[in-house]
């Protein structure tokens, strides 16, 4: 099941369940106000089962304008899950490869704040490049969404949103390159249920417009991602509390081409199937 969050005709937020491709349940009429008190249920699969058997008010998703599943929590993100990410390093620089080389192959992985919750993007709303470097690109990843109580209770897509030439220059302009105005997005929907191996089983794609053609087609699996899920979570709620929960972006395995920068106007596309497609215009901040 999905859970999702809209806005309705009086501007308020409401959360919802997704029980088809066409209909959400307006979970605010069950006196639900957060997707937070949600997920701290221990019981949350039945729960949602229970709701969608109920008479609650049905609208129709294609009429909903989604707002980001994030309410109060922190976003932060791993780096270099994937083989394929830690050759892109190469690209960058020597010194960047060698550093991006050892985290990879260390036991600790490479964890980093990504953004507050009222700075994330939700679906349609701008990602943004910075204005005073050249060669940002997005980073399509799976997304843990992660309760209070360190527990993985369901699945998103977000958008790192990387300056790559300020990353390459030197590793301290690492918060310069991946921390500013609309750097972050998260959405559609929160998938709730499957485990890991069932998450491993899916493949997330990235599509990246500009004017009317394809700039950019790429996917990859979810099985290429090398730490398991529990050990990224591990190492992130050490030493740290989250009372509102955290998402977890989990890193990319689609890293574009050299030539691939992006610019003011390009859509970009994240998609997987099992969650839906985050899709965002690109503006230059």
């Amino acid at each position: 099941m999905r859970l999702c969050r809209f806005q309705t005709e009086r501007n308020e937020a409401h959360p919802g369940l997704v029980i088809d491709e066409n209909t959400v349940l307006d979970l605010a009429a069950a006196n639900i106000d957060r997707l937070e008190t949600l997920l701290e249920n221990d019981n949350l699969d039945q729960q949602l089962v229970e709701f969608s058997k109920s008479n609650l008010p049905r609208l129709p998703l294609e009429e909903m304008r989604l707002l980001t599943p994030v309410e109060r929590q922190e976003v932060w993100a791993a780096g270099v899950t994937y083989l394929r990410s830690k050759k892109a390093r190469k690209a960058e620089s020597d010194f960047a490869a060698i550093a991006y080389e050892n985290v990879y192959h260390a036991l600790r992985p490479e964890l980093f704040f990504k953004s507050l919750p009222e700075k994330v993007s939700g679906p349609l709303e701008p990602v943004g490049i910075r204005k005073d470097t050249h060669w940002s690109v997005p980073e399509a990843e799976l997304a843990l969404v992660i309760n209070s109580r360190r527990r993985i209770v369901g699945y998103t897509l977000g958008n790192d949103m990387s300056a790559r030439r300020l990353e390459g220059e030197n590793l301290l302009y690492l918060p310069q390159a991946k921390i500013y105005d609309h750097s972050c997005a998260v959405g559609p929907c929160i998938t709730v249920g499957p485990d890991e191996a069932e998450v491993r089983t899916w493949k997330i794609h990235l599509d990246i417009k500009r004017k009317d053609e394809w700039l950019f087609k790429g996917a990859t699996a979810l099985d290429r991602l090398k730490r398991p899920f529990n050990v990224l979570v591990d190492y992130l709620t050490r030493s740290q509390t989250f009372p509102h929960g955290v998402i977890l972006l989990t890193g990319t395995g689609i890293v574009l081409p050299d030539n691939s920068a992006l610019q003011e106007g390009d859509i970009i596309k994240i998609c997987l199937d099992e969650i839906g497609t985050l899709e965002n215009p690109v503006a230059a901040v």
